[in-house]
């Protein structure tokens, strides 16, 4: 049966059309939520004054001079960010085409909140009518920094936010935040790890974002991003591939590969090169997949028939951010912007 999840996306806010997710003023007034935007009790009138007549009419057009009548500096620029994205997202007649544009534009100009934003909407069309907790789990990782650890032979990717929320007020809110302020000691919150027993339980806590994903090359962990992977580029690049986790990069005529974040594509492109890798580095290369073109008529003439190698990677301080959009531009998709090692 397939679920509803990540209701904060918006996606039941958006117009979905045979092109992609065309963007409403009812998603655009979700942004209004938002703790950079929601005026604080110390606001200025102005910045409540911008703030109520928004709620009221989220693509009401905002003046220069309004803009730069409020008080606050960092709410004034919190605010240009805000409607900077509001014109960009409905320039475009789906939020797939503003995300294309935003990555082939010389810099990304929109504000990281706004850009992950767009990510999830995107990504949770694509896992629409999905029944398994596990492919939704590994779909946060699109769009939400995780923090990684090593126990047991076992590679744990846990929601970074979260983790820092329970250290900052033990997964008690406001109250828990007072109380560690007056240094009382809190119960720990344990963060389970997504397993077959307590999988069901994701579709009543996914907004928590507080399951633990294990991504060992043989796990359900690293086939549920696998198969994330293989709906996002036939939504976002329309070719069909077929991805699977593999353990190592053990190909003599190896050709083309993508890094789907930064250290990773470091890692692969120094591999590629015969360039000699530290333990340290490679032991942060997490995850390795091969990626298989169904139609071999879509790629460039030089990878017909060729596997692309994709790679998994954190930081040296065990954070990871992927990056999906590494994809649109790495692939060698016949008639894109295909690099190698990008």
């Amino acid at each position: 049966m397939a679920q509803d999840f990540w209701a904060a996306s918006g996606y039941r806010d958006l117009e979905a059309t045979p092109g992609g997710l065309k963007p409403t003023a009812a998603w655009i007034a979700r942004f209004l939520g938002r703790d950079e935007l929601m005026p604080p009790a110390d606001a200025g009138p102005r910045e409540r004054a911008m703030h109520a007549r928004l709620a009221r009419e989220p693509m009401a057009t905002v003046a220069a001079q309004t803009l730069a009548d409020i008080e606050d500096p960092d709410a004034r620029e919190n605010w240009r960010e805000f409607l900077r994205f509001r014109e960009r997202a409905m320039a475009f007649p789906t939020l797939e085409a503003c995300y294309r544009d935003l990555f082939a534009r010389p810099e990304v100009d929109l504000a990281p909140p706004f850009v992950d934003a767009l990510t999830e909407a995107i990504v949770r069309a694509s896992l629409e009518g999905i029944d398994d907790p596990f492919v939704a789990r590994a779909g946060e990782m699109f769009f939400r920094r995780q923090r990684v650890s090593a126990e047991e032979g076992r590679v744990l990717c846990a929601d970074a936010t979260t983790i820092e929320l329970y250290a900052e007020t033990g997964g008690f809110g406001g109250v828990g935040r007072l109380l560690r302020q007056q240094a009382t000691p809190l119960p720990e919150v344990k963060m389970d790890v997504l397993n077959a027993e307590n999988a069901p339980f994701y579709w009543m806590r996914d907004e928590l974002h507080s399951f633990v994903l294990d991504l060992a090359h043989d796990g359900p962990g690293a086939a549920a991003l696998a198969t994330v992977l293989e709906r996002w580029i036939a939504r976002m690049a329309g070719a069909r591939v077929t991805i699977a986790p593999v353990p190592r990069v053990d190909d003599e005529r190896w050709r083309w590969h993508v890094g789907l974040d930064v250290d990773a594509s470091a890692i692969l492109n120094a591999l590629y090169r015969g360039e000699e890798v530290a333990g340290a580095d490679l032991e942060r290369l997490l995850l390795l997949f091969r990626l298989d073109f169904r139609d071999a008529g879509v790629t460039v003439a030089d990878a017909a028939g060729r596997p692309v190698y994709l790679g998994l990677a954190c930081r040296p301080d065990r954070t990871l951010k992927m990056k999906p959009q590494n994809l649109l531009a790495g692939l060698p998709l016949a008639g894109g912007a295909a690099a190698r090692g990008a």
